[in-house]
């Protein structure tokens, strides 16, 4: 699981694209310029990206077409367009082959991240509803009726941050779970008071998963923190 969100980025003016990646690069993404629709398809075929933001009028292959491509090879890859039209057939048309947001030039940089933001948040959320249950080390977890099951039997019902820290925590485990990004993810403001809001859930998750070595969260400094498992092979629960 990487630590950074990949964006490919199609656009064929150089100056904005080249102005777009290094916004997009100081903001902590991991930002591929190409210039062209055929040079797009090939970067993503190479190096599959969380979410692509492509440019609609782009030479040898358009910016529909190159969605349409992307999204045969990986339908739940999210895409925002950007273009000069203001047509409604042209939105109508990035809409329909399943275009996730439509930003229209002249932009500010800052609202494409929050979009991108917006975006990636409404993904992982996903992901975490599409997870019924999991286990991690002697313990079992059931996503959808927040249960978490102890080695000795016991069963405890967690609040509904505990099980989403706990569920986001299971998607990165045995890598680093980015703070800022659990925090936007889960208090959709990455501000102190969420923070240490978030700080007292860890903990909290932390003496929870006491009775397993095998299970810990530790920090990592400077970054977030990591769920540490024995293997994410085993089985989830039944029923």
């Amino acid at each position: 699981m990487n630590e950074k969100t990949k964006i490919l980025l199609c656009e064929d003016d150089e100056s904005l694209g080249m102005l777009l990646r290094e916004y997009l690069q100081a903001k902590g993404y991991e930002a591929e310029l190409c210039s062209d629709g055929e040079a797009g398809y090939r970067a993503f075929v190479k190096t599959p990206a969380d979410i692509c933001v492509l440019d609609v009028m782009m030479p040898k292959k358009d910016g529909f077409s190159l969605a349409r491509d992307i999204k045969a090879a990986s339908p739940n890859t999210p895409i925002v367009f950007l273009t000069a039209k203001t047509l409604k057939e042209d939105v109508f048309e990035g809409f329909k082959i399943g275009a996730d947001d439509y930003i229209t030039k002249p932009f500010s940089m800052e609202e494409l991240t929050l979009r991108i933001e917006a975006i990636m948040r409404r993904v992982h959320t996903k992901k975490q509803a599409d997870i019924d249950s999991f286990r991690m080390g002697s313990y079992a977890y059931d996503v959808k009726k927040q249960l978490l099951c102890f080695p000795n039997g016991d069963v405890k019902k967690l609040t509904t941050k505990e099980s989403e820290l706990l569920v986001l925590l299971y998607q990165h485990a045995n890598d680093v779970l980015q703070r800022d990004f659990a925090l936007k993810t889960i208090w959709v403001d990455d501000n102190y008071f969420n923070a240490r809001s978030m700080d007292v859930y860890i903990t909290k998750l932390r003496k929870l998963l006491k009775d397993d070595p095998n299970v810990e969260i530790i920090n990592v400094h400077g970054k977030g923190y990591k769920l540490v498992v024995p293997s994410l092979s085993m089985p989830a629960i039944e029923g």
